[in-house]
């Protein structure tokens, strides 16, 4: 997504729609989740690329820069630094980066459990369409003590760039 897209995106006013996609995942997630719900990597790109979601990376500064990211993401850390201190202005950084309350936004963060984390305790503070990506960047450990070998968004092909 280009830096224009994501300034018309960002700039807008009015209360957004959700994609079908999102709408089935909120409706099927409202009873269960502390949050709008969890998309699989694959359709998080899609509806990125095809629908002009947001896609906040909720990991470090450092772990975007070592190991990679999505191209045109936004970047508000969960945590920050090597001690993973959490970032008591999340939420608001968060909110200021997507355009406000309403807007819906889709958080990655290494292997989906600090995303997860992110969107409930947005959603708590009053954002309304916040969705976690199912894996992560890198994905879940494996029987290896490995990542990246068996899910997330680098194993699925996904587009990724590393500065």
């Amino acid at each position: 997504m280009s830096a224009d897209a994501l300034t018309v995106t960002l700039t807008h006013t009015h209360t957004p729609t959700l994609p079908p996609e999102l709408a089935a995942i909120a409706a099927a997630a409202a009873a269960g989740t502390p949050f709008a719900g969890s998309v699989p990597p694959g359709l998080a790109w899609q509806l990125v690329t095809e629908r002009g979601i947001l896609l906040v990376d909720v990991r470090s500064t450092e772990e975007r820069h070592f190991v990679g990211h999505a191209p045109g993401d936004l970047h508000v850390p969960w945590a920050t630094g090597t001690a993973l201190t959490r970032n008591p202005r999340f939420v608001r950084e968060l909110e200021h980066k997507i355009g406000g309350k309403d807007t819906p936004v889709l958080l990655l963060c290494r292997s989906g459990t600090r995303s997860a984390l992110a969107a409930e305790a947005a959603t708590r503070a009053g954002l309304l369409h916040v969705f976690n990506v199912l894996e992560g960047f890198e994905g879940n450990i494996n029987a290896q003590q490995q990542r990246g070998k068996a899910d997330g968004w680098r194993f699925r092909g996904l587009p990724w760039v590393q500065n």
